[in-house]
């Protein structure tokens, strides 16, 4: 019986821990996220040491306006006026998106030169990709056994 209990409580265990391994972690998303943009841009770790924390701070800031872009896009406005205003409101945050670009990217290259912001951009845009491309297979993984995620 003991024995019994004691696999039981191991293999829970061990479940609990693969299920936690599939979480989504926002720590191991931006250690993975500044280690990959590190080696694809070529950053020494005292340039990543001093640029990524503003590289961090200006993708803080684009989430606080993402959030307010996917809020205002949650509900469909009635009439011509709400939807005109929408559209208005939407536009701005879209400017405020940009200028926080121009902002923090001519903060970045005050710090390492500009071939190596334009390879941060670009990495991060890769890194997303990629990790977009591996949520859909496990998306679709889920889905073509029946499950809906």
């Amino acid at each position: 019986m003991k024995k019994v209990i004691a696999i039981s409580l191991l293999l829970i265990m061990t479940m609990m821990v693969n299920a936690q391994d599939k979480r989504f972690s926002p720590e191991k998303f931006e250690a993975d996220l500044k280690a990959y943009i590190t080696k694809e841009a070529s950053l020494t770790p005292q340039e990543a040491d001093k640029v990524y924390p503003v590289f961090r701070e200006l993708r803080e800031k684009q989430r606080v306006i993402y959030d307010k872009m996917r809020k205002l896009g949650m509900n469909k406005p009635v009439g011509d006026e709400a939807c005109k205003q929408a559209i208005v409101e939407y536009d701005k945050l879209n400017l405020e998106l940009r200028q926080l670009d121009v902002y923090y990217h001519k903060k970045m290259i005050k710090m390492v030169s500009a071939s190596k912001v334009y390879e941060i951009m670009q990495a991060e845009n890769r890194f997303h990709r990629q990790m977009m491309k591996g949520w859909q297979k496990g998306w679709q993984k889920g889905w073509q056994k029946g499950k809906r995620r």
